[in-house]
């Protein structure tokens, strides 16, 4: 069990995190059962903003079977996973551990900005509003008619950008973690929660144009739509790879420790700060893989639909028009031909 504040013994060197007395720290040494352990803090703010998440999505499919519009499954199980997998880093012993160890924050942090976001992104959440205002009264046309402008204004073009969500996604790392700001950030409970937060928003904003599941400002001008191609896609995909795997490398091969946070991590836990930081940079180098390839098999999925559709679209008007290009290929040869019969 994880012992209550009252009982905690504190160590000789601690963060400040421990010196709120707003969070639970646990004063047993790191198990399965520990981990896996539901332990909610004080002010559960993730949790709730995950069950609210979930709240408002199944209304949205209610709203839509209501009308007799049907909504796929796949996408209803990938948006319960994002929310199961929300739950999971923050209302269970990932979360009091996280404050301890670092290896155990680091899988809380490629979860909340890598995996989750994916599972969000595939259950369409846009898509989904979308559909469920689109019928109804005039509050809800409102409603539907606000968002869109949002989704096509300028401002959410910019935010939208490959270069912006890179640069965001990438920036985020290495400043949080190689600046004073992480230790700020971890001093309270609302620190803490809006750097969760924090992670969670700029995965969702970076997978959001690169899935292109849901609409985005990237289908609204000629520039972006050529740049949201397949290949496209996958290369911005590939782009941050690299930097995640060195951002693991300098944590593992470091002598020192660079996270002063978990620079004295408590006694009971039977770990030392470096050997965990090692173990962190090796999770933030390793954890990239299954995000990646799930991210790699739903453009190849999507790439291979599209060229799909235009094959039967492209029959299709072949069977009402003719083959138009065919036709003026064979054109162009008769029209040879009778040149050269000519000369």
């Amino acid at each position: 069990m994880l012992a209550p504040l009252s009982d905690m013994p504190m160590p000789p060197t601690v963060g400040a995190a421990h010196m709120t007395g707003l969070m639970w720290m646990p004063t047993r040494p790191l198990t399965a059962g520990r981990l896996f352990a539901v332990h909610p803090q004080p002010v559960p703010v993730l949790p709730i903003l995950g069950l609210l998440l979930l709240g408002a999505y199944v209304a949205g499919v209610v709203m839509l079977a209501r009308r007799g519009d049907a909504w796929p499954p796949l996408r209803i199980v990938c948006w319960l996973l994002g929310v199961a997998s929300i739950e999971l880093m923050t209302a269970t012993g990932f979360d009091g551990y996280g404050m301890e160890l670092f290896s155990v924050h680091m899988i809380q942090h490629m979860t909340l900005s890598m995996l989750t976001p994916i599972l969000l992104c595939l259950g369409a959440p846009v898509t989904l509003l979308l559909r469920a205002l689109s019928g109804g009264g005039t509050g809800r046309r409102r409603m539907r008619a606000g968002l869109l402008r949002v989704l096509h204004s300028r401002l959410a073009a910019v935010v939208a950008n490959p270069i912006v969500t890179g640069i965001l996604f990438l920036f985020s790392l290495y400043a949080l973690y190689f600046t004073r700001l992480f230790d700020v950030l971890m001093s309270t409970m609302w620190g803490h929660n809006v750097m969760l937060i924090h992670f969670l928003l700029i995965g969702s904003l970076y997978f959001w144009g690169i899935l292109g599941v849901d609409p985005s400002p990237r289908r609204g001008t000629r520039l972006m739509r050529q740049a949201g191609g397949p290949v496209a896609r996958i290369a911005e995909m590939a782009v941050p790879v690299p930097f995640h795997a060195f951002f693991g490398v300098v944590l593992m091969m470091a002598s020192t420790v660079m996270v002063s946070y978990y620079a004295a991590p408590m006694r009971s836990l039977d770990a030392t700060a470096l050997s965990d930081q090692q173990t962190a940079g090796g999770i933030a180098w390793g954890f990239t893989e299954l995000p990646t390839l799930l991210v790699l098999l739903v453009l190849f999925l999507q790439w291979q639909r599209s060229d799909a559709r235009r094959t039967v679209a492209a029959e299709r008007r072949a069977a009402r028009y003719g083959d138009v290009e065919l036709d003026e290929y064979n054109a162009r040869l008769q029209a040879l031909a009778r040149r050269d019969a000519a000369q």
